[in-house]
């Protein structure tokens, strides 16, 4: 019997861990992390590509994580919020090489940046930084 909640979801203790990691890194060895949130329209049948393509091209020290069949969160270790966007606009140009598509993908991108000094995070704080209708789709600087 699996333990996951929705058909294509990871373990949600990994996520724990992967939230966990992302602050010790920013605490204990002063590297920032960005986590980013996407999120597809209910029902999307390429949003599930898009993330597979995602995780087959991260770093070693990356990693992607499947909430639902239409969202996920993707973890960048040692990037700001900028090198983050960067990030995501190439990964999104490179999807769209390999599976032409008359337009990029229809989804909501938001970015939570871990900072050096950062106190302790949980799930409770990420979720809703990166997936609530009333937060800005960046970290609130200049573009």
């Amino acid at each position: 019997m699996s333990s996951r909640s929705h058909p294509g979801a990871d373990d949600p203790r990994r996520l724990r861990e992967v939230i966990g990691r992302a602050q010790a890194l920013a605490a204990e060895h002063d590297v920032p992390s960005v986590v980013v949130g996407f999120a597809a329209r209910e029902g999307d049948r390429l949003f599930p590509d898009f993330v597979a393509f995602v995780e087959s091209e991260l770093r070693v020290e990356d990693s992607i994580f499947r909430l639902t069949r239409e969202r996920a969160l993707l973890f960048l270790a040692d990037v700001g919020c900028e090198q983050a966007r960067a990030v995501v606009e190439r990964l999104t140009a490179g999807f769209l090489r390999e599976l032409p598509l008359a337009a990029e993908p229809a989804m909501q991108v938001r970015y939570f940046a871990v900072e050096p000094g950062a106190d302790e995070l949980s799930v409770k704080q990420v979720l809703p930084a990166v997936f609530s209708d009333g937060v800005p789709s960046d970290d609130g600087g200049e573009d």
